[in-house]
């Protein structure tokens, strides 16, 4: 293979690495999996996350005081940026954050964290994040969810959970039966 593919090849990978860990964290987040999340991190990050600055582990315990005032929550992340110097690399990832809660009002925010993610020890985290909440919103109208309604009479579809009894930990998953 020659130099300039490797090196193409090399980028990919770090990228997607990199992307990994991001997904790794939001899915902790919401699944209120604090191993995942903290998986994330190295001990000696600073996530300066709106009311939270310091290490992960005061930030894990301060997200999941505040995510377990909802009944389900979601972070969606979407425009992701890149910037890759060796072991180092500088990313921006836009999110939105959803708070579901028995009744209105709702929450929303959306932002964008600002990453240095390291390599170290061939494995890539987040080194420092700090994070922009652009947008608060209460929201009023919950029109479509996981309730039953008359539209959609059954009962036993599948339900988010917020730990490991979620379908998403299944291997492989389990769909209902027709």
């Amino acid at each position: 293979m020659d130099a300039v593919l490797e090196k193409k090849l090399r980028e990919m990978l770090d990228r997607q690495e990199i992307w990994q860990v991001m997904l790794r964290f939001a899915r902790g987040l919401d699944r209120l999996d604090r191993a995942l999340v903290r998986s994330c991190y190295f001990d000696d990050t600073i996530e300066d996350h709106s009311m939270y600055v310091g290490g992960p582990d005061g930030f894990i315990d301060w997200a999941g005081n505040v995510t377990l005032q909802f009944k389900s929550q979601q972070h969606g992340l979407m425009n992701h940026t890149c910037e890759l110097d060796g072991d180092d690399a500088h990313c921006e990832t836009y999110f939105v954050y959803v708070g579901i809660n028995d009744k209105p009002p709702h929450f929303m925010s959306t932002g964008r964290y600002v990453d240095h993610f390291q390599r170290r020890s061939g494995e890539w985290r987040i080194a420092n994040r700090v994070t922009i909440i652009e947008g608060r919103f209460d929201l009023l109208d919950y029109a479509l969810g996981p309730q039953v309604d008359a539209a959609n009479p059954r009962k036993d579809t599948p339900q988010a959970a917020r730990d490991r009894s979620d379908a998403s930990y299944q291997r492989p998953v389990r769909p209902r039966r027709p």
